[in-house]
């Protein structure tokens, strides 16, 4: 078992949101290819990265436990399952000009981490923390009202991590070892995906020549520093704490929707963010007090 160093979660956890953050200025990049296309890329650029990471960085034993424990396998097929629709989603919606509704998304990922730390961990929360929820669910509820129906990328997106985070905090798998085995899980359906669609621009020999193909494979990379960071990060703090440090991610995100891409923020929008926003800073000031108290 290891000893939870909160100064080193913090610094990870950072680490990572702020890498999410500015991810969109990638996936704008090569979004003239469609989506599935880019995940399969993702997915076989991530197993070859992370298994020669696994290589350098060594840890022994990691393959027999796995071995010996198979129910650990099957809970890396769930988290894998989860991180690979939460990829797609976010991609489309890269893709698709809805960067808005992805930020938002990832605004969420907060409560719905709350609530799994309140109701599947056992973590209590105090009366600001419960106020900090009532005012994100506040927003979410105003948006469905506003606008007549739900917001279904925010909340795929906001679900899908969230159950993958609760998934891999769990899990007794190390961090790379665990993502290793995630991505090379996936690698049949990447490449299955691939074989089917034959006419698809990386799936010809001659596109592999170009210097279009270094920014494929620059999807394994993207992909595992951040998420390295995270799975280190989940062991080191209280599940509801590492949710609210993601506000960083979601707030570059939701700058570079509005100021790079120039996506229309609409008041109903607007009105949901402030509330959630508002969730996020008595949280904050709930964790400062709880600190103060503390030292």
């Amino acid at each position: 078992m290891h000893t939870a160093n909160p100064r080193r979660g913090y610094i990870l956890g950072l680490s990572a949101y702020i890498c999410w953050g500015f991810i969109p200025l990638y996936f704008k990049t090569v979004s003239h290819y469609p989506a599935v296309e880019i995940i399969a890329q993702r997915v076989l650029w991530s197993a070859v990265l992370g298994s020669l990471l696994l290589l350098v960085w060594k840890h022994p034993g990691w393959w027999r436990e796995l071995r010996d424990h198979p129910v650990r396998l099957a809970i890396l097929v769930g988290s894998g399952s989860l991180i690979a629709a939460n990829w797609l989603v976010y991609v489309w919606a890269i893709n698709n000009d809805r960067l808005l509704e992805a930020s938002l998304g990832y605004y969420i990922n907060p409560l719905v981490n709350v609530l799994l730390g309140l109701l599947i961990l056992g973590e209590r929360l105090r009366r600001l923390q419960w106020l900090a929820v009532a005012l994100a669910a506040t927003g979410v509820l105003q948006q469905l009202w506003q606008v007549g129906s739900l917001p279904w990328v925010s909340l795929a997106l906001a679900l899908t991590f969230g159950f993958y985070g609760l998934i891999r905090k769990r899990a007794p798998v190390a961090a790379l070892p665990g993502l290793v085995i995630e991505t090379w899980l996936l690698v049949p359906l990447a490449a299955g995906w691939l074989l089917w669609h034959g006419d698809a621009v990386s799936a010809q020999p001659a596109f592999w020549s170009t210097g279009e193909a270094l920014w494929l494979m620059a999807a394994g990379p993207i992909t595992l520093v951040p998420l390295i960071c995270f799975n280190a990060a989940a062991r080191h703090l209280p599940y509801t704490t590492l949710g609210f440090l993601q506000y960083l991610a979601p707030t570059l995100v939701l700058l570079l929707a509005v100021n790079v891409y120039g996506e229309h923020l609409a008041p109903a929008t607007l009105v949901t963010f402030i509330f959630i926003w508002a969730g996020l800073a008595v949280y904050s000031v709930d964790i400062w007090l709880n600190m103060r108290r503390r030292s």
